[in-house]
């Protein structure tokens, strides 16, 4: 997912080209689809054409309500015009069918940017699927051109299209995940984004759900994404399925968002009761150990240092986040290790029970 000289580094020593199945996205958006009406969606790190969240809102343009779709891909993108052989015309207008003065593209990957603004059922079977792909840029209101730079999302023409945009929603570079975080927050953009769980301890981005800015989606877990053939082969969490395609297994992906749900309204289930012996303190800070989400006190109102995973069940109603043990390192947030009778755990994240009236 290259554009730049960073960004070719971020692809090469990185590995972060991840492709998104269909399923993944349908299972995570349809959580959200009253967001969506009349507004302009932007995938910023998609080749249009070969990207499932393309797809999956080309296909749902109408049910959805979408006002328009804009799609840009990374000029090395490996996948880039693979699947649909495009030519480009004057004016740097694409088309999928070779016309009078166009210039078939295949040996190099340009970077260009797809807008629709209407799906129609064009080839008249009844339904509007992926094989209207190729009708839908005969459609005079929707265009396929060509970038002036190299796709980046960060470049001036993307951060443009950025600015047009209400919702982005897409899979972004894990190694550029707060550079992608930090853009969206300055441009006050809403958002549907696929990273690692990791990722909320960073110092730029805990801030954000302690201030309930950002929060995680509804889905959570281990999933599988295709990769580029130059990916090497792996002995666990990697496969080649019968067409020879590469997939491999990320663990703890989940979505960051700032579209609200029900769901994340939802109380966590309190059960266990508190007692020191049950729930000894860290040896360098001030809050008991909790290593499970599900064995939290239902009457502790101190610190709890939990795991990360406690973020995909969180309640902003229910639960303050205070900070994290992590390193203990320079972050205002990170206060120290956690260390529990003289051995370090993993990271916890810090939270505090609120009161409520009914409490």
């Amino acid at each position: 997912m290259a554009g730049n000289s960073n960004l070719n580094d971020s692809a090469r020593n990185k590995q972060d080209e991840f492709y998104t199945q269909l399923s993944l996205v349908e299972s995570e958006l349809k959580h959200y689809r009253e967001h969506f009406k009349g507004k302009t969606v932007l995938c910023n790190c998609d080749d249009p054409y070969e990207s499932n969240f393309f797809k999956y809102f080309a296909m749902n343009f109408n049910s959805l309500g979408l006002k328009k779709l804009i799609t840009t891909c990374y000029a090395t993108s490996p996948v880039t015009g693979k699947e649909f052989q495009y030519f480009v015309g004057n004016g740097g207008q694409l088309a999928f069918l070779p016309v009078e003065g166009s210039t078939p593209i295949q040996s190099e990957r340009h970077p260009y940017k797809v807008e629709i603004t209407e799906v129609t059922d064009e080839n008249g079977d009844g339904r509007v699927d992926l094989a209207d792909v190729e009708y839908l840029m005969r459609n005079k209101k929707n265009t396929m051109t060509l970038l002036d730079g190299d796709g980046d999302f960060r470049s001036p023409e993307c951060v443009e299209l950025l600015k047009q945009a209400d919702i982005v929603v897409t899979n972004p570079p894990f190694s550029l995940f707060r550079d992608y975080i930090a853009l969206l927050i300055k441009y006050e953009k809403q958002f549907l984004i696929i990273g690692n769980l990791n990722a909320v301890k960073y110092k730029e981005i805990l801030p954000l759900f302690m201030t309930d800015k950002v929060w995680l989606g509804c889905n959570s877990g281990h999933y599988w994404f295709k990769v580029p053939d130059s990916y090497e082969e792996k002995r666990t969490d990697f496969k080649i399925d019968e067409t020879g395609q590469k997939w491999r297994r990320m663990g703890n992906i989940c979505w960051y968002t700032n579209l609200d749900t029900e769901r994340r309204h939802e109380d966590i289930t309190l059960f266990r009761t508190y007692s020191p012996e049950k729930y000894p303190k860290y040896d360098n800070y001030d809050a008991i150990e909790v290593s499970k989400t599900a064995d939290i006190p239902c009457d502790y109102t101190g610190v709890i240092g939990v795991p990360i995973t406690f973020m995909t069940k969180h309640n902003p109603e229910q639960f303050s986040i205070v900070g994290v043990l992590n390193s203990g390192s320079a972050n205002e947030y990170d206060f120290a290790k956690a260390i529990l009778n003289g051995k370090q755990l993993y990271a916890r994240v810090l939270i505090r029970r609120k009161q409520r009236d009914n409490q």
